[in-house]
């Protein structure tokens, strides 16, 4: 199935319509569908779409490139609101005492690159709720590995976020910050016009497994969350991209 999708994408390249990141009237290749209900929110390094209801963020997309990764600025930053959005938001206090971590959504090691951005990710607008295991773990583990994907490919496309099915552990604060049952992410990334996908379901609990055993693909995804990833890939071949996992791409 795999190989039948690349030889056919290969196919489409070769005839006129394949796609670099460059080649899509301007159009950001990690952004999602945005729809009426999103607060965008657009930082330096990233964009997010914040919800004022549950006091997290709906998903954040930014672009990851191997000079980035490479940046040297250390991580410094102090959890705080962004007075810049003039919503309702989460504070700091909310967090306090709640066993629960402030997991950055967008991760502040993948924003070394200059001392604003570095800053910006500590705002809460892309913070959630997080076990500490999970934050320090499993979720750590494929922060990383974006990473080492901006410096194989030299650059990767990322969305994240949070997913809220039953709201098995309610709220913290007085504010009522929604604490997510799991987290997705998901990655684009685009070499010689071939593109490839993979997307990861992380439960928000303690425990820890192999990394392929949180995979599927983007198109499963979307189907579990009810969002459009990567709309600004060509329509004509955004399907076959997005349903498709290629393990040994990814060298997993």
């Amino acid at each position: 199935m795999r190989i039948i999708s690349t030889l056919l994408l290969l196919v489409v390249c070769l005839t006129g319509y394949g796609q670099t990141s460059k080649g899509i009237s301007g159009s950001l290749l990690e952004m999602p569908k945005i729809t009426a209900s999103d607060n965008v929110i657009t930082y330096t390094g990233f964009t997010v779409s914040y919800n004022t209801k549950t006091l997290i963020p709906n998903w954040v997309a930014y672009e990851l490139t191997d000079v980035e990764v490479d940046g040297q600025f250390p991580r410094k930053g102090q959890f705080g609101m962004d007075l810049s959005f003039k919503g309702r938001q989460a504070m700091r206090e909310d967090y306090s005492n709640s066993g629960w971590d402030k997991g950055h959504m967008c991760p502040a090691a993948d924003l070394k690159w200059s001392e604003k951005t570095m800053y910006e990710s500590f705002y809460l607008t892309n913070i959630c709720p997080q076990n500490h295991e999970l934050n320090s773990g499993d979720w750590l583990t494929l922060e990383k590995l974006g990473r080492e994907w901006a410096k194989k490919f030299d650059k990767v496309y990322i969305i994240c976020g949070p997913i809220i099915t039953n709201n098995t552990y309610g709220t913290i604060g007085s504010n009522k910050v929604v604490v997510p049952d799991a987290f997705f992410k998901a990655f684009l990334t685009v070499k010689n016009n071939v593109f490839n996908t993979i997307a990861f379901i992380m439960p928000n609990t303690p425990g820890h497994k192999r990394i392929q055993e949180y995979a599927v693909s983007v198109n499963d995804l979307e189907n579990i969350i009810g969002i459009d990833f990567f709309t600004n890939i060509d329509d004509r071949f955004e399907e076959m991209v997005e349903s498709d996992v290629y393990f040994r791409h990814w060298g997993l």
